[in-house]
């Protein structure tokens, strides 16, 4: 693991300035007032405990926005936060549950045009909620998602409500650190590899901490602590620990509590799988995360988490694609991340209060922006309408309603979608082995192939010996879903380190270990 220290390291660190604010925003508007400590911990757990049983190399774990009304409304309805901590103690066990009986299969089954929504919808709603932060208007806590607001304003009336309340400090050091932040993405990166270990959110954050120390007292560019990160001060050991709740296990026996341990489980155990999908779609890589494995991780996490007084953890797509764009290569940078969190909170506490919110909006409109830049909505355009309709109508009903909602949304449309184009859809797969010698596999596609088949051609595809020699039949093939064709892509990508060599048949012919299956596809006469 320490054998990509080098990009692990910076990676780390820009998912630490991340997350902090994150995962104190998200206790708050979870109602965890007990503690904000609650959001700390569970990004340490997510990070340290998570990032080490995972299977994934690039995903980050933590407190997601998609679970704050259910804590929010569970720690009123079952009495106070220590027996909230029971449901999320037996959430995590029934998550460990789901993943023995191998329930990770579920994450297979959402189409491509859905997860590229759901990226694109996060990318979009990450920009609409911290142009506010951008400005110090900080009415909302950060790492809220949902589009009416617990303030009653709502997404873009918050945005409207800026010109009244900008912080001119606030925006000031905001600009600055964008500035810096394209500075270094689009020309200091390319000058040599200290502009790679030292990373530009690092250099952001450190020139907004100077920024507001020299501003102090400063009647128009001082940055008032309401604009800061607020990180709880222990003043001692024993008032560090006071911080720390336990669960109430005389609650167990209550049905509400069990009730909402099966809600936090299935939610955490869906955001996680669909987070999962994502985070490999976007792996340059392209590992492939073992989805049973992941929810024993998040089961052991919450378990923990639930123990010492964190919030419910689920793997998050924010932290995640701030890990990948900033070069993160394995786990170690999840859980070097974690460490960076206990470390400042114990240690540095004071320091990590000057930092100013409008600096960590700058980092996360990047982050939003790379999930959502303008050319993905022109590449899912030029796919058709069964591809663009989906997407479109899951990016806008994450941002017009939330995370979970926006899915679900996305997910109906692109379930009619197939449904319409899926007519006769036999048997998609044939296997006939014919070992003479040299190890031979011949696959024959059926006429319609859709994202309903995506788990089982990811298995076989993936139990596929090395060494072996492949035939790929797709002359029948009427009807092929642009999700098995990027798993195809993804599978030739991984066959040459495992030595499987292809040759596609189709009705132009043969060929043998194609360049892209996405171009060949796209290139391919459409079958009247």
């Amino acid at each position: 693991m320490f054998k990509n220290i080098k990009s692990d390291l910076p990676a780390s660190i820009v998912v630490f300035f991340v997350a902090l604010p994150l995962c104190l925003g998200i206790a708050l508007a979870s109602g965890a007032q007990l503690s904000l400590f609650s959001g700390v911990i569970a990004g340490i757990v997510g990070g340290v405990v998570v990032g080490a049983i995972s299977g994934s190399k690039i995903g980050v774990s933590g407190p997601a926005a998609g679970l704050a009304a259910i804590v929010l409304t569970a720690i009123g309805s079952l009495g106070g936060y220590e027996n909230f901590l029971v449901a999320v103690v037996l959430g995590g066990i029934i998550q460990i549950l789901f993943g023995v009986l191998k329930a990770g299969v579920i994450g297979y089954y959402f189409p491509s045009s859905v997860i590229k929504g759901m990226l694109t919808g996060i990318g979009v709603i990450i920009i609409l909620k911290q142009i506010p932060h951008f400005f110090g208007y900080d009415a909302e806590p950060e790492g809220a998602d949902s589009f009416i607001e617990a303030s009653g304003e709502n997404t873009f009336s918050a945005i409207f409500n800026i010109v009244d309340n900008i912080t001119m400090g606030s925006m000031v050091i905001g600009f600055i650190g964008l500035a810096i932040l394209i500075l270094w993405d689009k020309v200091l990166s390319k000058k040599g590899k200290l502009f790679h270990i030292i990373q530009g959110p690092l250099v952001a954050v450190v020139t907004g901490i100077v920024f507001f120390t020299l501003t102090q007292g400063d009647g128009t560019l001082a940055i008032q602590a309401s604009h800061l990160v607020s990180v709880p001060i222990p003043e001692s050991v024993d008032s560090f620990l006071a911080q720390f709740t336990f669960p109430d296990f005389s609650a167990i026996t209550n049905y509400e509590v069990w009730v909402t341990a099966f809600t936090i489980a299935l939610v955490a155990s869906l955001e996680t799988l669909l987070c999962v999908e994502a985070t490999d779609k976007l792996d340059p890589e392209k590992n492939v995360t073992p989805t049973n494995r992941e929810l024993v991780a998040q089961g052991t996490g919450n378990i923990l988490s639930g123990l010492i007084g964190g919030l419910p953890i689920t793997q998050v797509i924010v932290r995640s694609s701030a890990n990948i764009q900033s070069g993160g290569k394995s786990k170690m940078s999840t859980i070097i991340h974690g460490l960076l969190l206990l470390i400042s909170v114990i240690l540095i506490p004071t320091l990590l209060n000057k930092i100013p919110l409008s600096v960590l909006a700058a980092i996360l409109l990047v982050v939003g922006y790379k999930l959502a830049k303008p050319s993905l909505f022109k590449q899912m355009y030029t796919l058709g309408w069964k591809q663009f309709v989906p997407f479109m109508v899951t990016v806008l009903g994450i941002v017009f309603t939330d995370l979970l909602t926006g899915i679900s949304l996305g997910l109906a449309v692109g379930v009619v979608v197939i449904l319409i184009k899926s007519y006769q859809n036999s048997h998609f797969l044939h296997i006939e082995d014919k070992s003479n010698g040299v190890h031979k596999i011949k696959m024959t596609l059926a006429e319609e192939v859709t994202f309903f088949n995506k788990g089982a051609i990811l298995k076989e595809l993936d139990s596929l010996p090395r060494d072996t020699y492949l035939e790929l039949d797709v002359r029948k093939t009427r009807y092929l879903d642009n999700d098995i064709i990027e798993i195809l892509e993804d599978f030739a990508f991984k066959a040459k380190e495992r030595n499987i060599n292809i040759k596609l048949i189709s009705e132009r012919g043969e060929v043998e270990n194609p360049d892209s299956f996405i171009k060949f596809f796209k290139l391919r006469p459409k079958a009247a």
